[in-house]
């Protein structure tokens, strides 16, 4: 799957969503996923856009829920970063059982685990940006709950790679499959990575029943584990020409929202900090995504450097940009993200009992929500299967 980044190639996607068989087939590596995440993520399209969308479709609500759904867990993660701040990084809960190593199993990084399916979906995400959901719960439940390693590393190494990255959903879900963020760890065996991945593998390290795998001795094949380093590399930094008689329009990697006040005449400068991709970083193919994605806003400039180091904002008058956790610091006025349900704020026990409030402002009449929760919102959403 290719990810286009001109505006017309993005509408075409979304005019091509199946709510129907998306929530039929969505798990199934051939499913009918709306391959929309990268462009969600970047903040092009937002949660809210793409629901009005399919609420406008002649769908009955119970056939549009379970997007609809797949949806609102992306803004409840958001809202889970809000409440928590960076405290998202560490352990939420004690993790039970202890890890072996903060490193990350040279399997993963080979893409030689054994496990055919889980093998290629590493190689398309070191090619293309892009892993599966179910693929990314296999991956990271390899690698927390079978190799016993910690989290953290893991969870980074895969947002390094990914187009769609969304630092909450991605380690929100890491959390989730270690049970830091869960009642209790996510795992998979050879049977269920056969079904939904379309493949036939037998005798591999889960083969076995779902009983046997919390008591697995970690495989020969994920023992030797390493410590990676991660790097991006930023374009030159070059100031850009500000006009002071006009606004400043502050993007950043979450927010490359082209119909943002594109009716105003206004500087518009999309800031890659070097201490944010320090903290976080990705890989050279995932700038060049979120550059690309520039292109669509008019006379935008690339700024990779420091917010503090633009002195000429002090000239300006008025600064604009859109509130996110990682961007506090920026100045001007923090305008709200388009979420999908605005009146939905403060603490939320659970992603139910948002999405118990969420459902009675987006169908009011209809039937309750589906009772499965869903993983991995760094893409095209994804259900836990019961075992």
């Amino acid at each position: 799957m290719l990810f286009p980044t001109d505006i017309p190639s993005i509408k075409n996607r979304i005019h091509k969503i199946d709510p129907v068989g998306y929530g039929i087939t969505r798990n199934y590596l051939d499913g009918k996923v709306t391959y929309l995440s990268p462009y969600i993520s970047r903040g092009v399209l937002s949660t809210r856009e793409i629901t009005e969308h399919v609420m406008q479709l002649d769908y009955q609500p119970h056939q549009v829920l379970r997007l609809i759904q797949e949806l609102a867990w992306r803004d409840y993660f958001q809202r889970v970063w809000q409440q928590l701040g960076d405290d998202i990084f560490e352990d939420i809960r004690m993790n039970r059982t202890a890890t072996r190593s903060q490193k990350i199993p040279k399997a993963l990084l080979n893409a030689s685990t054994g496990i055919h399916a889980v093998d290629e979906g590493i190689q398309t995400l070191l090619r293309k940006g892009y892993m599966h959901n179910h693929l990314r719960m296999y991956v990271a439940s390899i690698s927390c709950n079978i190799g016993r390693t910690d989290w953290r590393l893991a969870s980074q190494w895969m947002y390094y790679h990914l187009l769609d990255g969304d630092l909450a959903s991605n380690t929100l879900s890491w959390q989730w499959v270690a049970g830091t963020f869960s009642s209790k760890k996510y795992y998979c065996n050879q049977e269920n990575i056969n079904q939904y991945c379309g493949t036939k593998q037998k005798g591999t390290f889960l083969d076995k029943p779902y009983l046997d795998l919390p008591t697995l001795e970690v495989p020969s094949v994920l023992e030797s584990v390493e410590n990676i380093s991660l790097i991006t590399h930023l374009p030159k930094k070059e100031t850009p020409l500000l006009d002071p008689s006009l606004p400043v329009l502050l993007y950043h990697p979450y927010h490359i929202d082209p119909n943002w006040k594109k009716e105003i005449k206004a500087n518009r400068i999309l800031v890659l900090e070097p201490s944010h991709f320090r903290e976080h970083p990705v890989s050279e193919k995932v700038i060049n995504f979120m550059i690309d994605l520039g292109k669509n806003i008019d006379g935008l400039q690339i700024f990779a450097g420091e917010v503090g180091e633009l002195v000429e904002l002090r000239n300006c008058k008025s600064i604009y940009t859109r509130e996110h956790p990682s961007f506090h610091h920026f100045p001007g006025y923090h305008e709200s993200r388009d979420w999908m349900v605005p009146e939905l704020t403060g603490r939320f026990n659970s992603f139910f009992d948002y999405w118990k409030k969420a459902e009675k402002v987006l169908f009011p009449k209809s039937s309750k929500a589906a009772s499965t929760p869903t993983l991995f919102y760094t893409a095209p959403a994804l259900s836990l299967q019961k075992r």
